[in-house]
C-alpha cells in the first residue's frame, strides 16, 4: 500500500489527505464528502439538469475522486438512466491511487466506486451509464486537449489547492482555457471567493454568484455566461473586487513557476494604486 498519503478524518466522518508539497489538505477540516456535494455537485444543478438525459463534467484537479463521486451520485439518485461524460485532470496518479488503495470512494454507493477505481487504474471507462477519461499533466497544457475536442461541459469543478499555494491554475490565462470548456448553460464552481479567482472569471466573460458557505464563514463560487443560475454579489463583495486584491495572477508563458507568478502579481498591485483589503474592510466595518 503506498504510504505517500495517509487519510485524516474530516468533521463529517470522511477522509482527506495532507499534501506535504502545498502544506494544505486536500478539502475542509469540516467534511470532505460535505464539501464535494455542496460546494460542487448541488451549486452546478445536475440533479435538475439530469432530467436531460446526458451531462458531461469536467473535473480540474481530480484528485482523490470526490467531486466526481458526488457529481455521479447526484445525478443517479435524481435521474439513474443519465448517462454522464467526464473528463478528469490530475497532475499524476499518485494521490487517486492512494485513494483507492485506503478504500476511500467506499462511501459512495455501486457502482461508483467499481468505476472511479477503473477510471484511476486504465485511464479510461467506457460502461452503460459512464464514458470517461483520466488525462495526467499539467492542467495548464492538458486543458488545450479538452479544448481541441471541442468538449464544453455543463459542469466544471475548478478544485486546486489555494491560490498562494498553486496559483498556476488561478491564473487568468488558465481560467480563460476553463470558461472556453463550458457550455452555454454551464456553470464552473469553486471552493475559492478570492477576488482575484472572481476577476479572471468576470475577464473570461462570465457571471459570477456565490455558493453558500460550507464549514466556514467565506462562501463559494459560480459562473456562468447567464446570470440567470446565479446568487449575485453583494455590494460588498462587489466593491472588493475593486481592491488590490482582485488583480489577477498572469502566466502568460503557460510554464512559470508559483513563485514567479506570485511576485509578478506583488509587483503589479505595488503599483496600481488601489485600496487595500484591509482599508475595504475597515470601511465596510463602519457603515
Amino acid at each position: 500500500m503506498s504510504q505517500q498519503f495517509q487519510p485524516c478524518i474530516t468533521d463529517d466522518g470522511s477522509y482527506t489527505f495532507f499534501s506535504e508539497q502545498f502544506g494544505q489538505t486536500f478539502h475542509s477540516k469540516f467534511g470532505a464528502k460535505e464539501e464535494s456535494i455542496f460546494k460542487y455537485a448541488i451549486p452546478t444543478l445536475l440533479a435538475e439538469k439530469a432530467s436531460r438525459g446526458h451531462l458531461r463534467i469536467l473535473d480540474i484537479c481530480y484528485g482523490l475522486g470526490y467531486n466526481s463521486a458526488a457529481a455521479l451520485a447526484t445525478i443517479w439518485r435524481s435521474h439513474p438512466d443519465c448517462t454522464v461524460e467526464i473528463i478528469a485532470l490530475e497532475l499524476d496518479r499518485s494521490v487517486p491511487i492512494s485513494a483507492i488503495e485506503h478504500h476511500l470512494l467506499n462511501d459512495w454507493e455501486e457502482p461508483i466506486p467499481q468505476l472511479l477505481t477503473r477510471l484511476v487504474n486504465a485511464e479510461v471507462v467506457e460502461s452503460e451509464r459512464l464514458k470517461a477519461q483520466l488525462i495526467l499533466g499539467d492542467a495548464r497544457q492538458t486543458i488545450g486537449q479538452v479544448i481541441a475536442r471541442k468538449f464544453t461541459a455543463d459542469a466544471i469543478f475548478l478544485d486546486p489547492f489555494s491560490p498562494t499555494a498553486c496559483p498556476q491554475l488561478w491564473t487568468i490565462e488558465f481560467i480563460d482555457r476553463v470558461a472556453k470548456c463550458c457550455a452555454a448553460d454551464g456553470i464552473i464552481a469553486t471552493y475559492s471567493c478570492a477576488a482575484a479567482i472572481r476577476t479572471a472569471l468576470i475577464a473570461a466573460g462570465l457571471c459570477v454568484g456565490d455558493t453558500s458557505p460550507v464549514g466556514r464563514k467565506s462562501p463559494g463560487t459560480i459562473a456562468s455566461f447567464t446570470s440567470s443560475q446565479l446568487t449575485p454579489l453583494s455590494p460588498q463583495e462587489l466593491e472588493h473586487l475593486q481592491t488590490r486584491a482582485a488583480i489577477p495572477y498572469r502566466d502568460p508563458s503557460w510554464s512559470d513557476s508559483m513563485a514567479k507568478i506570485i511576485i509578478r502579481r506583488e509587483l503589479e498591485q505595488d503599483e496600481c494604486g488601489l485600496e487595500t483589503t484591509s482599508q475595504w474592510k475597515k470601511r465596510w466595518r463602519n457603515r
